[in-house]
């Protein structure tokens, strides 16, 4: 029997079930295809409007779905903290609920502050995405990766992620947990003590503090960068120490099995959680990540315009 999708916003995978999850990774399928054509456009959006308020830093998600939403062929219209009303004192909400105003469709969102996605989807009547809110989630992130696993490994349930690095302060992190757990993979995450909480295992993940551990087994390894920005004190003593010991290298990748995925979601700080020869190497997928992203969140602005009223 055929899912139907059914919900106007995308906040966090934790509000998804296994069932949404596989429809929008089925959908991006599709979209992926269409990447391939000599023509990469579909009219499946037009006569939408899409406004992508980034009111925290973004590259690499703001040109993803700016792009997407180009393939739909969406009308956008891009804002930033920086150009906006917010910097004469008007609130959040009171600058979507006049940008609802002008008629707009979806909102996609990304914010610093934990919620942010969510108490917009409370007060409007629109379609809002979360392009990552503070250190909670980043839903078409963890999309992203496991549409990647499904497409390289053929599956996701019963293999080994290890997700390695600051989990403390990771969205990303968060994402992959809720998402991968939903469809049957069994979750290592390692990294210094200050920045790996032992709650994690109460929601069924493996928590490691030893790297060699971490990697022996696993299918995949998901590398997350250091998140200085969200940090408000000393995690740890520096850089340097933090490649020693949790560093991926010519050393560690000697317990990395030889099929294994090496995954990061950018930016990758080279030679700390990563060398550059691991990066560039025939075991990454960092760039098909990349690659996936856009199909992944033209499904999901597909998925949330078909809901709206």
């Amino acid at each position: 029997m055929e899912f139907t999708w059914t919900k106007k916003d995308l906040l966090s995978l934790y509000d998804l079930s296994r069932e949404e999850i596989l429809c929008i990774l089925n959908t991006a399928e599709e979209f992926k295809k269409v990447s391939e054509r000599n023509v990469k456009k579909v009219p499946a959006l037009r006569g939408k409007t899409v406004v992508n308020l980034f009111v925290e830093p973004s590259t690499r998600t703001r040109v993803s779905f700016e792009l997407a939403e180009q393939r739909l062929s969406a009308d956008i219209i891009n804002m930033n903290a920086e150009t906006s009303s917010f910097r004469k004192g008007e609130t959040l909400l009171d600058t979507l609920r006049n940008i609802q105003a002008l008629q707009v469709d979806i909102v996609v969102l990304r914010h610093s502050c934990t919620g942010a996605p969510n108490f917009l989807a409370r007060e409007l009547n629109v379609g809002v995405v979360n392009a990552g809110d503070g250190a909670h989630s980043h839903p078409t992130q963890a999309l992203l990766d496991m549409f990647t696993i499904r497409e390289k490994k053929g599956r996701i349930e019963g293999l080994n992620v290890s997700i390695i690095g600051d989990i403390l302060h990771s969205r990303v992190a968060r994402s992959n947990i809720w998402g991968l757990l939903k469809l049957g993979a069994n979750v290592t995450i390692a990294g210094p003590s200050t920045l790996v909480p032992k709650e994690f295992e109460k929601v069924g993940v493996r928590v490691c503090r030893d790297l060699k551990d971490a990697l022996k087994d696993a299918d995949v390894i998901n590398l997350l960068r250091i998140q200085h920005e969200r940090q408000h004190g000393g995690y740890f003593p520096g850089t340097g120490e933090y490649a020693k010991i949790f560093g991926i290298n010519a050393e560690t990748m000697k317990y990395v099995k030889p099929d294994a995925l090496i995954m990061h979601p950018g930016p990758v700080n080279r030679g700390v959680e990563l060398d550059s020869a691991i990066a560039d190497g025939p075991q990454s997928v960092i760039l098909e990540q990349v690659t996936n992203g856009l199909a992944v969140r033209m499904a999901v602005l597909f998925l949330v315009a078909g809901c709206l009223k």
